[in-house]
């Protein structure tokens, strides 16, 4: 039996979906750092009075994800793409975004 034809299987969409969650979390967490250290952000950032600007935050996070999400795995759809390094950005980008949003640390970065 012969391959000509077969598709082969790439990974490049799966570190688009990997790299775009790590880029969405990371946009999350600034953007509440940002959100919440300047009142013209905060302002900027309030789509919803009732929830203030945390609705901006997560509105323009998950547009900044998808955006991410769909510019990669379009360009990477038929390449293969080292995982490693893919990994490994992303696990920085997580923890990052985890540090940024923990409270000790976000008001030593706004000084506080």
């Amino acid at each position: 039996m012969s391959d000509r034809g077969a598709d082969k299987v790439t990974n490049g969409r799966g570190a688009a979906a990997v790299l775009a969650a790590a880029t969405g979390s990371l946009a999350l967490a600034l953007l509440a750092l940002a959100g919440d250290a300047s009142p013209s952000i905060s302002a900027a950032l309030n789509f919803w009075r009732p929830t203030g600007p945390l609705s901006g935050v997560t509105d323009v996070a998950i547009v900044i994800w998808l955006a991410t999400w769909l510019l990669l795995s379009r360009r990477w759809s038929r390449r293969d793409i080292n995982l490693a390094r893919i990994n490994t950005a992303s696990f920085a980008m997580f923890a990052a975004a985890l540090l940024i949003v923990f409270p000790p640390i976000m008001d030593f970065l706004q000084g506080k």
